[in-house]
């Protein structure tokens, strides 16, 4: 599967040479030309990199970034039409993975994107990645590129099984780290809220179980889950 590429550019001229550039480099590019599109399609699907434009007619380029950051970790290239060092220093010290200016050799640009993915791949875990989508902000959760229609307690159970998967959560924790009030019955009021959570991924998924009952330890965010639905 090639590696996908968010291109975030108004310019169409522009934005083709870079899909040009990356499709004949092996990577699948995917332009949008506003900011509030690249912040939509991103909660539906994390590609591989995104290339974003500071200056976008809808959303500065940083205020993208900020909100992306919220729920996305996805490397980022920031491509500006002002070199000013300002502008760079802002980008990076922001959390962006590299800067480039305008004009540039969009073959310089390809093999950039190619040095920060070979570096992100040494330093990511060995395991597939979720098919769960968390924006914090917003508090909501996808899953398989749906929305969950979750109450405020099962967005904090599911967003906390999904920041650590595979890690055995005890339902007293569960009820510390999502309950505001402690609870006389601890047991039944976290199982009552998996039991609703399980039924709603369920019917997305009808064939796989996300979350995994511990017996005697407590709930888990199942490792293995496909990256895709068949």
């Amino acid at each position: 599967m090639k590696p996908a590429i968010l291109i975030v550019e108004d310019e169409p001229g522009i934005a083709d040479t870079l899909q040009y550039a990356l499709s004949t480099d092996g990577f699948e590019p995917l332009w949008v030309a506003t900011g509030e599109a690249a912040l939509a399609r991103l909660r539906e699907a994390s590609p591989a990199l995104v290339i974003l434009d500071i200056g976008l007619p809808d959303l500065n380029g940083f205020e993208v970034f900020k909100r992306l950051r919220a729920f996305s970790e996805v490397p980022v290239v920031f491509l500006t039409a002002r070199a000013d060092e300002i502008d760079r220093v802002v980008g990076l010290e922001l959390g962006a993975d590299d800067y480039v200016a305008k004009p540039f050799s969009p073959r310089e640009l390809v093999a950039r994107v190619r040095t920060i993915l070979r570096r992100v791949a040494k330093a990511a875990p060995a395991q597939p990645p979720l098919p769960f989508a968390v924006d914090a902000g917003r508090r909501s959760i996808r899953f398989y590129g749906r929305p969950l229609e979750l109450s405020r307690y099962e967005y904090g159970l599911l967003k906390t099984l999904v920041e650590h998967p595979g890690h055995v959560f005890r339902r007293d924790v569960l009820l510390d780290k999502v309950w505001d009030t402690s609870s006389e019955s601890l047991d039944r009021t976290v199982d009552a809220h998996v039991k609703t959570l399980r039924a709603k991924l369920k019917a997305v998924a009808p064939t796989l179980e996300p979350i995994r009952t511990h017996r005697g330890s407590g709930y888990a965010l199942a490792e293995d889950l496909p990256a895709a639905l068949p």
